[in-house]
């Protein structure tokens, strides 16, 4: 297990160096596509569920388990900014699993303007993601995942092309309804940029945990995440104090796990909040809630953020088990 760990670890490092240069691009990777992470504050690598869904917060987190299960997913972001996926599992013998699943994103039509303001017509923008996830059981609590990318972003008559991969570890004592989660996200590089220069992923790693209460139907979250950087900075371009870099890493969310076919959770984002929040409203910044029902075969979930006065972001999921209905 230790020579695992250090395998893994060394390939983070690999991935850091080659994320170092230049900016970042496809920033869209970095919205949620999972009901219950974007109720628990938008990002969550520790919660273990039956939740296909969650396989794009951490390839780990993908089982056998899932065998034939498909999730589709619906966000309705800031402005006019619309985001869907879907993902389908497949078991892989007795300790592994695969599965693909495609990430859209579109931003709306948007004026064409010479720079006298002539208007020439609508402008289109939009961005896909194909993946390919993998799995394997490591031993009887631990599980690895390794999710490939293929990015293609078309932003009028600007196109760009990017690699990536997503590396991810769970833990999972079921004894102690305790669970571990780290991932290496984004990384990866543009392979065509949108003009001369490449640009690499919006690349972060993070690390979480989840413990479930032992004699309530309560299950807390706390994610580190951009372990990857300490710096930030204020809306003035300033550096942020020590208390406030510190503070912006994590993450928080707390579930009521009422039954087994239903959740509650709330969830609250440092980062967002500080950084969106107004003197004179969004109080709301950085909170966030949500829900899912299971009926029989089928699963429903939906979310809601505040991140602006003006604006709400709503999140819809729907997931189902080929296996379960026994087609």
């Amino acid at each position: 297990m230790r020579k695992l760990i250090t395998l893994y670890l060394s390939l983070l490092c690999a991935f850091q160096l080659l994320a170092q240069e230049g900016k970042s691009g496809f920033d869209f990777l970095q919205l949620p596509t999972s009901v219950r992470a974007a109720a628990l504050g938008g990002t969550n690598v520790s919660v273990v569920e039956n939740d296909l869904s969650l396989v794009y917060q951490n390839p780990a987190f993908l089982g056998q388990e899932m065998d034939l299960s498909f999730s589709a997913g619906y966000l309705s972001y800031i402005a006019d900014i619309k985001m869907g996926n879907i993902a389908f599992a497949k078991a892989l013998g007795e300790r592994s699993a695969w599965g693909i699943g495609v990430i859209y994103s579109n931003y709306g039509k948007m004026s064409e303007t010479t720079e006298e303001k002539a208007i020439l017509g609508d402008l289109n923008a939009s961005d896909i993601c194909g993946n390919l996830f993998f799995s394997r059981d490591l031993t009887e609590r631990i599980r690895g995942g390794v999710t490939a990318k293929f990015i293609y972003s078309d932003y009028a008559s600007n196109t760009a092309i990017g690699l990536g991969v997503d590396l991810g570890l769970s833990y999972y004592n079921s004894e102690k309804n305790l669970s571990l989660g780290l991932t290496g996200k984004n990384l990866g590089r543009q392979i065509k940029a949108y003009e001369t220069e490449l640009a690499g992923l919006p690349w972060e790693i993070q690390f979480g945990i989840s413990q479930r209460l032992t004699h309530a139907p309560i299950r807390y979250s706390i994610t580190a995440a951009n372990l990857n950087r300490w710096q930030f900075y204020n809306l003035q371009g300033e550096k942020n104090a020590f208390v406030t870099n510190l503070l912006k890493h994590f993450v928080f969310g707390v579930e009521f796990l009422l039954s087994d076919n239903f959740w509650a959770g709330v969830g609250y984002n440092t980062r967002r909040a500080a950084d969106l929040r107004l003197s004179d409203g969004n109080k709301l910044s950085g909170f966030s809630v949500g829900a899912g029902l299971r009926v029989k075969a089928f699963a429903f979930g939906c979310s809601v953020g505040k991140y602006h006065p003006s604006a709400t972001s709503f999140m819809l999921n729907i997931s189902t088990s080929l296996a379960e209905m026994k087609l």
